[in-house]
């Protein structure tokens, strides 16, 4: 790894996924780097504000301050004020854990959440707001893949890889095959499935967010919870109210000037797979 601001970034990252700190020498290898060269920009860091060392001689964590900033764009966006009554309502009515993914680039993203379960099992993903949804192994990733050609599907698994940087379930795909496979039947059916996939024990359903004006896609929203409980003959049940939550979202996605610029830059991936083939 090399470039400045590529390692203070990785540094960065790699902080992100570990609340708890690390050890200067533990950050220098995880990203292949001097410790000299990780001591320095963890030092350059602290001076600016983004991480502190927690005690003497101790291990490096992040600030809340670069949480504050992505906090603070996010609530201007307007997406949690579109979105969060809908989620809100959606985990009420089928008491299971409802996710909300958007497109940011080349990525999906989990922005917005909302618990529904208030007994028994239940799946609380604490850690996973702000990060990237792993395509190969998700329900949500299954869902945004499912609105793309076999090419783009490829190409995607391709840029963000198989295998997950975590352990998942038992039943993740162990083939770009299976992906396919599962993905095509997202497709028929309407809304993907995981199951003891992205983890063990979990089930989920998701469908992609399109906006109601272009029919763009914008993002994924997905329901989850205990594999004992959210069954795939759960899931129908629960199909028509992920649909019409979905489709409330994309209606209203266009007062957050977030989904607008994103739109712009997206494109609309059926009708380009459709032109394509027509060719």
């Amino acid at each position: 790894m090399s470039g400045v601001m590529e390692r203070t970034l990785a540094i960065l990252e790699l902080l992100g996924r570990h609340p708890e700190g690390m050890q200067v020498s533990l950050i220098a290898s995880e990203l292949d780097m001097p410790a000299s060269a990780a001591h320095r920009l963890l030092k350059e860091l602290s001076q600016y504000g983004y991480v502190r060392q927690l005690r003497n001689q101790g291990d490096y964590a992040l600030t809340i301050k670069l949480a504050g900033i992505g906090l603070a764009f996010l609530a201007r966006t307007g997406v949690p004020d579109i979105t969060q009554p809908i989620l809100d309502r959606l985990a009420a009515d089928t008491r299971e854990l409802v996710r909300l993914s958007v497109i940011d680039g080349d990525d999906l993203v989990w922005v917005g959440v909302a618990q529904g379960a208030v007994a028994g099992l239940r799946y609380d993903p604490g850690r996973e707001q702000g990060i990237k949804v792993h395509l190969a192994c998700s329900s949500g990733g299954h869902a945004w893949l499912s609105t793309m050609s076999d090419e783009e599907v490829l190409e995607k698994i391709g840029a963000q890889g198989l295998k997950p940087d975590f352990i998942p379930g038992p039943s993740a795909p162990a083939t770009i095959t299976e992906v396919l496979k599962s993905v095509e039947e997202a497709r028929q059916r309407g809304y993907a499935i995981s199951v003891d996939s992205y983890h063990a024990g979990m089930g989920a359903m998701a469908m992609p967010v399109r906006s109601g004006e272009t029919g763009a896609v914008i993002g994924c929203l997905s329901i989850a919870g205990p594999a004992v409980r959210v069954t795939p003959a759960q899931m129908q049940e629960f199909y028509p109210l992920l649909k019409e939550a979905a489709e409330e979202i994309g209606g209203a996605a266009e007062a957050s000037f977030f989904f607008n610029r994103s739109r712009a830059h997206a494109p609309n991936t059926e009708t380009e797979t459709e032109t394509r083939q027509a060719g």
